[in-house]
């Protein structure tokens, strides 16, 4: 009996450290793109002044939009990796096995497809545009943990009947 406390005690603290770096990321990047987009906007108005951080933008000196833009989007797919990452090692911390890591993965790629296709029709109309970065942004972020989480509260209730 005291070994199966013990081991959902360690279940409890690898979890809650998952949360816990999946925070710090989500933090990173909100610094991360918050600053690259102030840089981007004063390179694309050609600005004399940049809103971004002295020490973000002593990083992206002498960097042309273009250059900015592949960096906003390699940062995406680099966050957006990591958290689907993050959900996997959760599930598997979480549930115990590795069953859910290809069902994580596809509905990972299914809705970064989906915030793609969404991005491609914002010239149809500009809503669509706009839910597509609300979803590549959801992707990134820590958010996505829990419904993982949440997936797990529901399975052992399920179970406890």
């Amino acid at each position: 009996m005291a070994g199966s406390s013990t081991t959902a005690g360690k279940r409890s603290l690898t979890a809650a450290g998952i949360l816990v770096a999946a925070v710090a990321l989500g933090a990173l990047r909100e610094f991360l793109f918050l600053n690259l987009n102030y840089q981007v906007d004063a390179v694309a108005r050609d600005r004399p002044i940049s809103y971004a951080h002295s020490l973000f933008q002593g990083w992206v000196e002498g960097w042309d939009l273009t250059e900015l833009v592949r960096l906003k989007w390699a940062l995406a797919l680099l966050f957006a990796g990591s958290m689907a990452l993050a959900c996997v090692l959760l599930a598997r911390v979480l549930f115990g096995h590795h069953r859910y890591r290809r069902s994580i993965l596809v509905a990972y790629a299914a809705a970064g497809a989906v915030a793609l296709l969404l991005h491609a029709l914002s010239d149809v109309h500009t809503a669509f545009g706009n839910i597509g970065v609300k979803l590549l942004h959801a992707l990134q972020y820590p958010v996505v943990l829990f419904f993982v989480w949440a997936g797990a509260i529901l399975q052992r209730s399920r179970s406890a009947k």
